[in-house]
């Protein structure tokens, strides 16, 4: 039985460590297995009968059985069957742990099926579908495939999850390393909430991928007093 496996893989000290990491899991839903371990052990586990068993066992007790679900979906290399076991499994994700560490290896043969599916998620009022979907539009599309475009996506999320703010920090964080040009007019425009623009402004200062130059601009596109929403 899986969970027998996971168990014999406990790290006390591990697990009271991943605890404060993750606000709001139960003590109790978490076995403590670092990842190393758990990557040797999707290594294995995948190419048993099981897995295909595991993988509709939905939900999960244990958040080490979804650390589990999540790599073991990374290995399907059948992009159809991938996505079918992303879409099942991404209701169940209640935290960021398990939401960025699904990152499918064939998603990145298929980009043009996978962007459609990416302009559904982002949307999504499921606080990781969102955040699942601006990661993997980070990821895929802000390299050589990259289209001034695909910054709309993320920019038109309005949330007050913090998970999906920080996720869409990330992201712009990200194309200001990657894509200055294209992704500097949505700071200079404040197209972005105040928070999310401070947190973009934040997290891409504290980049090596930034220049000086570049880091001194945007300290001074800081948003310095952050309106209270209208509810």
């Amino acid at each position: 039985m899986i969970q027998e496996r996971l168990f014999a893989l406990q790290d006390e000290k591990y697990r009271e460590f991943h605890r404060s990491l993750i606000p709001g899991l139960p003590r109790e839903n978490i076995i403590g297995i670092r990842i190393p371990a758990m990557r040797k052990l999707a290594k294995e586990f995948v190419k048993e009968p099981e897995a295909a068993v595991f993988l509709k066992q939905l939900p999960h007790t244990y958040y080490d059985e979804n650390i589990l679900h999540a790599l073991l979906i990374a290995e399907i290399k059948d992009y159809d069957a991938c996505m079918e076991a992303v879409e099942a499994f991404l209701p169940y994700i209640d935290n960021w742990a398990v939401c960025d560490g699904l990152s499918p290896k064939v998603f990145g043969k298929h980009k043009a099926e996978l962007l459609e599916k990416i302009r559904l998620w982002i949307p999504s009022e499921h606080t990781y579908t969102c955040r699942f979907g601006i990661g993997m539009l980070m990821r895929w599309f802000l390299d050589e495939d990259f289209q001034p475009g695909y910054l709309e996506l993320p920019a038109a999320v309005r949330s007050e999850e913090y998970y999906v703010n920080m996720m869409t920090a990330w992201f712009f964080a990200t194309a200001l390393a990657k894509q200055w040009d294209a992704a500097i007019p949505y700071l200079e425009q404040n197209r972005l909430d105040p928070w999310t623009h401070n947190k973009t402004i934040q997290k891409a200062r504290e980049s090596y991928r930034i220049t000086t130059e570049q880091k001194e601009y945007l300290k001074r596109l800081k948003v310095i007093k952050i309106l209270r929403r209208n509810h």
